[in-house]
Formats: structure tokens, sequence, C-alpha cells
């Protein structure tokens, strides 16, 4: 009963949430593989980077992406989201369940993730990422205290996941952590370690080694399994520039939440002299360093984070006896939960609507009935649909900070946007034939007084600028 609450309140937070600017070129490269039936080598999108190398190292959730578009449209896509989310929010409930012993604190480490992965739910492959690593520590956890035979499962979730998203790399060090953490004996007061039996640890072991061995089942290379730490550590990646990639801000609740959480645990801990286990420990100082460093990681702190405080929290709070579960009402609120779904998914004129108010659609009918062709410089966050809308049209740039920034277009673009540089150097350097501008863009007003470009298109929304 309550994971389908989970189920609905996944559907009814989704709903809104279904345009986002990098949607779009997720869609538009799971496109250029179904149809190529290949995974691209260069940089197909755009006429700045010179298709520069860039492998589309998240392929097969883009292609899943892709798969949901062509089954339903905006609704497959929606259905695509819509079971991710519940997913994520029923394994997740299922793993505190299973390590607190207690469904009640289970469904509040539940909601936790849920307030934490509202930082970062959108149509991505970091969410179906995000999901495998709830799964890792799952499996864990059947592992570690049922059969042993769980962790064979580990390889095959990485086989997948290295083809999914980039945090494949985060869930190695969940498991280096899990190892390394349950080899040694250590007792010092409240942090204790759980030692594996031999056994267990050979089998994790061997797992562990499979599943290192597993992340070549790839059909890129070593190149994906170098791209986490590539991204990372490349300093003209220029993280700080895209926002969700910059330190955690207190302008955010999630902030607070964070230390909440975290605080709760090591109080409890100390208060009610709870032991805290080693790998807990690790694990937990990993989910804050990541969240205090990029605010785009809290999701991956909050999935990793909720079912140490779980545990904690099982002491306190009486567990629900099976003897006084109650059949009928549970019915009742299952289907009221079924109900609300249904209600609650999002029309297809509601879709186009949240599309509308979020890219150039109209500018976008504009150029096709104009047939206006040339170098486009584009806004920043419309770049994303204008490769999927208009895949005749190369853009300037779009979400994909990691090429452009290799390629010294990042850093030029933003100069001009933020009216650093001179904005005819940057027009004449890529010989740029007209602009697609949001109304709401600092270099919207002053291309209406640059001598040679005249407006030639406006509406509410965004403005299309012809050099003259």
């Amino acid at each position: 009963m309550l994971a389908s609450t989970l189920v609905a309140l996944a559907v009814l937070t989704v709903g809104s949430r279904f345009n986002d600017p990098d949607l779009w070129w997720h869609l538009r490269t799971g496109q250029i593989i179904w149809n190529g039936r290949a995974i691209p080598r260069t940089d197909l999108l755009s006429f700045t980077t010179g298709q520069h190398a860039w492998v589309a190292h998240e392929w097969l959730s883009q292609l899943s992406i892709y798969a949901a578009w062509r089954a339903g449209s905006y609704p497959g896509l929606m259905l695509w989201f819509c079971v991710a989310v519940a997913a994520l929010l029923v394994i997740q409930y299922t793993l505190c369940c299973l390590y607190s012993g207690n469904a009640k604190a289970a469904f509040l480490g539940a909601l936790i993730t849920w307030f934490f992965a509202t930082v970062g739910l959108a149509i991505r492959p970091q969410l179906m990422g995000f999901i495998f690593l709830a799964c890792e520590l799952l499996i864990l956890h059947m592992g570690r205290w049922r059969d042993w035979r769980w962790f064979y499962l580990l390889p095959l979730l990485f086989a997948l996941w290295v083809n999914t998203h980039g945090s494949f790399f985060l869930g190695m060090i969940v498991l280096a952590a899990v190892l390394v953490s349950g080899s040694f004996e250590v007792n010092a007061g409240l942090l204790q370690s759980r030692v594996f039996d031999p056994a267990r640890r050979k089998t994790l072991l061997w797992a562990s080694t499979l599943s290192l061995g597993a992340l070549f089942a790839n059909p890129v290379g070593w190149q994906l399994l170098a791209y986490p730490l590539r991204t990372i550590f490349d300093g003209r990646m220029q993280l700080g520039a895209v926002m969700e990639w910059q330190r955690l801000s207190f302008d955010d609740p999630r902030a607070f939440g964070l230390i909440a959480l975290a605080g709760a645990i090591l109080l409890i801990a100390l208060i009610r002299r709870t032991v805290l286990y080693v790998d807990e420990a690790v694990l937990l100082a990993v989910a804050f360093g990541m969240a205090v460093l990029h605010q785009r990681l809290l999701f991956a702190s909050g999935i990793m984070a909720t079912p140490i405080l779980c545990r904690q929290l099982a002491g306190m709070w009486e567990r629900f006896p099976r003897v006084r579960d109650r059949t009928l009402p549970n019915a009742i609120l299952i289907f009221t939960s079924l109900g609300v779904t249904i209600a609650a998914f999002p029309s297809p004129a509601s879709l186009a609507a949240q599309v509308r108010r979020g890219n150039p659609v109209e500018a976008v009918d504009f150029i096709r009935r104009t047939h206006l062709s040339g170098r486009m410089l584009n806004d920043y966050v419309y770049g994303g649909y204008l490769s999927w809308a208009l895949p005749e049209q190369k853009v300037f740039i779009d979400g994909r900070a990691d090429v452009y920034a290799w390629t010294g277009v990042f850093e030029d673009y933003g100069r001009w946007a933020t009216l650093r540089d001179d904005p005819n150097r940057l027009l004449d350097r890529y010989r740029v034939d007209w602009c697609l501008l949001s109304q709401s863009a600092p270099l919207t007003r002053v291309m209406r007084y640059l001598p040679g470009w005249s407006e030639r298109y406006f509406d509410s929304q965004s403005a299309i600028f012809i050099r003259n």
C-alpha cells in the first residue's frame, strides 16, 4: 500500500517536469543511433566544433528514450519518465525496508529520497544511472544478509550501467568501500565494521572483479570508462559555469536538508548509542562531499544516505505488526493511488503546452516557413530543442558542455553571452548569418542596436536577428 502511494507521488511530481533543455539532444542522439545503427564518434549536431571527436557515452539510455518517443510520442516519453521515477522510489523503499526492518521508517526514507531527487528529476540518462545505484545497494544488502549468490548480479548491473550513464564510476566507489570495509575488523566505540565471512568475502571479491571486467562490455572501449574522470578533472570543462554542477548553495532548501540528514544520523548514534558501521560512515562521507561539491549530486546523496538513517530510526519507531494489517482498507488505498496515478498523467495537449512554454516552437515554424538557412547562433538553452526540431540546421551550442569546452566554443559563447567581449568578434569569427535568442538574454537587447543586424522575427519568448 505504501509503495502504491509512492507511485502516485512519482506521477504527481513529474507531471510538470516534461520539458528539460537536455531532453532534446538526448532524443536526437538516440534517433541518430537508431537510424544509423551505430554510435556516433564525432559531433554531428553543431557546426562550431568542426566535427570534433565525441562519443555518446550514454547511448543505451538515449536509445531507450528515443524508443519511448517512437512508441508514443510525448505521452510515450512521459510514460518512460513516470515508470523510471516510480521504480526508483519503490526500489529505494524496498532497500530501506529490508535494511532497517521497519516499513514506517522505510517510507520516510523513500520520501527523503524523493525530496533530494527533485533537484534533478528529468527525462535524462542520469535518472537511469541513479536507479542502478539504488539497485546496487539493494544487491549488496541481499548478498550480505540473505544469499551470497545475489553478488553475481553485480557484473550484469555494471554491464548495463556503463552504457547508460557515467555514474557507474560512483557505483565502483561504493562497491570498493563495501568490500574493503568488510574485510578488516574495526571496533572503535560506536564505529564498528561488519566483516564478511570468508565465503561471502571471496564471492564479493570475484563479483567485483567480474564487474570491473564488465565495464569493458561496451561498444566504445576504454574512452567510455575514462569519461567520468575526464569530466571531473579536465580544467577546460568549466563545470562552475553550468548551474547544476556548481557548489551547493544555501538558497536551496535541500542544502539544509542535507545538513539535517547527516546531523540526524550522527546525533541518533551518539544519543542512543547506536552503532555506525564503517561502510556506512564511508558512504555517508562520500555522499555529503559529492553534494557539497556539485548540487546535482544531491540526488545520489539521498539514495546513499537514507538507508542509514532508516536503520538508525528503526529502534525509535514501532514496527508494524502484520496481525494488525487490514486487507480491505489497504486495497481501497491502493486503488485510490492507482486512480490518482491515472488522473494525474498529463494529457498530450498539456505536454505540448509545456514544450511551447520552454522552447521557441513558433520561431521554429517561422524558420521553416521562410526557409531561413546559414550559420545560426542560438541561445544555450535552445540548442537541444533546435537539434531535435530542426535536424537539418546545425546548432551553435547545446547542453553537451564537454565537446564545446574541449573546442573552446563554450568559453567563447560565455564571453559573448555575458557581454565580456565585443559581440561582433564572436559573430564574425564563426561567420554567423542569423541568431535565435531568448527574449530574456542580455544580448537580445544589444543585438537590436548592433550595426549590420536587423530583427526579423520576435514573439513573447524569442527573437531572430539576421545579418544585413
